[in-house]
């Protein structure tokens, strides 16, 4: 006969679904189970059962070969009515499912074993059961084994939901840092509209290209759903970034080796690359224009250095430089930063210009 609704149906029902398990891949974690539970329990038969409104369905199965049946033949459907364990040596002998025609046909099912699959408010969901074509009894460790592995089942279908629960708490808070970001750019563009002092125009520039390199970082670490990146893409971004926004007799460039590092030593990178270009602008690049290039390389002791070059007066024996005028706060961020990281600084100015070497020793 087929079983009644559970008591709590509705609410069962909707806890199933939260689960967003139904009609999804068959995936090796419960696979194991089920053979694991099969081959402890000695029978041709094993499966992970979810009981919808109107189906069963088979997340794993051992010896059955379909994914879902209908409620009218469902043994677990019985079940899901009664305690957390239930054993039926015989089936025929049991009035629920003597006439059940998956029990009744020569080769039918004759026994049955299942532990509840409960959520955590107390609603069961499904089971996880063993059967076989031939009367039979469990010992106590077959029973202990079957209690033991569908709470295993849960577990893993709690995690995946409070992983995905996550997720989405993640994708919102992402999509207002994003909002907030480009708020916030927005305003610096406005407010440097309305300034006439050169000066000031440019710490407006300088704040909104942090701001811009701030938003990229999260963009890649969004699409990479970690917290480390890769130097070759985020800082070859962040060049071409800085690039779009200047004047077109200035170029800036980058060459960087793949290198992984944390999303906040990333962060800073990111702030020492944008003040050295906004340097080599003030102080060299701007009026004459010219190239400011970075190269980023790994080092054979798994350190990395980024070399920073501009087109600055050189120095000679017959023509001496002028002294550098980049001692100011630019330089005194750029130290900062480079401490931060625990790396060391280190300027040149010659013949080949301005050359500014930072070394990183990775946490």
């Amino acid at each position: 006969m087929k079983a009644a609704p559970h008591p709590r149906q509705e609410l069962r029902l909707a806890a199933l679904r939260r689960y967003e398990i139904l009609d999804t891949p068959r995936e090796a974690e419960f696979d194991e189970i089920a053979q694991l539970t099969a081959s402890i329990c000695d029978a041709p038969i094993a499966v992970i059962n979810l009981i919808d409104a109107e189906r069963q369905w088979f997340k794993a199965e051992v010896g059955l070969g379909v994914r879902e049946t209908p409620l009218e033949t469902s043994l677990c459907s019985h079940v899901i009515l009664e305690r957390s364990f239930v054993e039926i040596p015989d089936t025929l002998a049991d009035p629920r499912m003597c006439d059940n025609p998956l029990c009744v046909d020569e080769d039918g099912l004759r026994f049955y074993a299942g532990a509840l699959l409960s959520t955590p408010e107390g609603l069961p969901i499904g089971t996880l059961c063993v059967l076989d074509k031939r009367p039979r009894q469990l010992t106590a460790l077959q029973r202990n084994a079957i209690q033991v592995l569908a709470r295993q089942v849960m577990t893993q279908l709690d995690l995946r939901r409070s992983l995905a629960a996550e997720q989405i708490q993640r994708n919102e808070i992402d999509h207002r840092v994003k909002n907030s970001l480009a708020a916030v750019a927005g305003f610096v563009a406005l407010e440097r509209r309305g300034v006439e002092d050169p000066e000031a125009r440019q710490l407006l520039d300088r704040v909104g290209q942090q701001i811009n390199t701030v938003a990229l970082l999260h963009r890649q670490l969004s699409d990479a759903g970690s917290q480390r990146i890769d130097l070759s893409d985020y800082l070859s971004e962040v060049t071409r970034l800085i690039d779009s926004t200047l004047p077109d007799n200035v170029e800036v460039r980058g060459e960087f080796d793949s290198f992984d590092m944390g999303a906040r030593d990333a962060s800073v990178l990111g702030t020492i690359v944008n003040e050295l270009a906004a340097n080599a602008v003030k102080h060299s690049v701007r009026e004459a224009g010219g190239a400011i290039t970075f190269l980023g390389e790994t080092t054979g002791d798994g350190h990395y250095r980024l070399t920073c070059r501009d087109a600055g007066k050189a120095t000679s024996a017959e023509a001496p430089a002028e002294p550098s005028k980049r001692t100011g706060l630019g330089l005194r961020l750029i130290a900062n930063s480079v401490r931060q990281i625990n790396g060391t600084l280190t300027t040149v100015q010659g013949d080949e210009g301005y050359r500014t070497v930072i070394e990183i020793t990775p946490a």
